[in-house]
């Protein structure tokens, strides 16, 4: 009977451990070709925590610099930020978000835009850069410019969290 309980007991304990080591329960944010699933990036991240996504705005030369909020199942584009006015960007503040200018003489579109994950095509120009947890990772490091990568939300577990390429 004794034999038997200890059994249970070591079967019980493993379970619990390959569960702590297995069970998906951070939330990340996951960086992937649009196209492929394996993630080139990984950041472990708080719900409501911020990056930004900036670059060089194609036509006119600038730089934007977009807030992204990273929640449990989206993400929500927060605001962009820019100096002067190219194509695709706000001229004003519409039904979609508000334009406004800042301390410093930047403009600021606030929009608040929930999204199940942002795509961006690396651009030769743009320097697309992620700045999170206080590092700045150029998107041409991990595919060529010309590739679609995909910003996401997951949930990894800690084997996740080990194998990958996670900032933490």
């Amino acid at each position: 009977m004794r034999k038997r309980s200890t059994v249970v007991l070591v079967v019980l304990m493993g379970a619990a451990l390959a569960a702590l080591v297995f069970w998906p329960r951070f939330l990340v944010l996951e960086v992937a070709r649009a196209d492929f699933p394996a993630p080139l990036l990984c950041a472990k991240m708080g719900a409501g925590e911020e990056v930004v996504l900036a670059f060089v705005h194609s036509v006119n030369r600038r730089p934007v610099y977009d807030t992204i909020r990273v929640a449990s199942d989206r993400l929500v584009v927060v605001k962009s930020v820019f100096d002067s006015f190219g194509a695709g960007m706000p001229e004003a503040s519409t039904e979609e978000g508000t334009l406004r200018v800042t301390e410093n003489g930047w403009l600021e579109w606030t929009i608040n835009r929930p999204m199940p994950e942002v795509v961006v095509r690396i651009g030769w120009v743009a320097n697309h850069t992620l700045r999170l947890k206080g590092r700045q990772v150029a998107l041409a490091d991990l595919a060529s410019p010309g590739t679609a990568v995909a910003l996401r939300p997951r949930t990894y577990s800690w084997f996740d969290l080990w194998k990958g390429r996670c900032i933490r």
